[in-house]
């Protein structure tokens, strides 16, 4: 039987139309080792496996276990963007600055 944090890492994954191969791929792992984090009872991932899921599935790894919230609010999404943004290239991190500024120019 899955576990809360099995049944949402393959909810977001299906959410965001993505294979349990493509996971694989963006974070590292083996398929066999997501389908286990998904279809297990007590699953275990390290701390470092599941922060790169939740960065690739574009949530927080507090929101993966929390088992009351079903679906991600804008707090777990401004905080996985954050996290996304700080890992970009110093220059995309300008380019985003001044999109943000000209909203502010009304």
């Amino acid at each position: 039987m899955p576990s809360p944090l099995g049944n949402k890492i393959r909810e977001r994954r299906k959410h965001k139309e993505m294979s349990l191969e493509r996971l694989a791929e963006l974070t590292g792992s083996s398929k066999s080792y997501l389908w286990e984090l998904e279809n297990r009872d007590i699953p275990n991932p390290s701390a470092e496996k599941l922060t790169r899921i939740a960065q690739v599935l574009e949530v927080t790894p507090a929101f993966l276990f929390d088992a009351m919230q079903t679906t991600p609010d804008d707090a777990v999404a401004d905080a996985a963007f954050f996290r996304k943004y700080q890992q970009m290239p110093d220059e995309t991190k300008r380019r985003l600055r001044r999109i943000l500024d000209s909203f502010d120019e009304d």
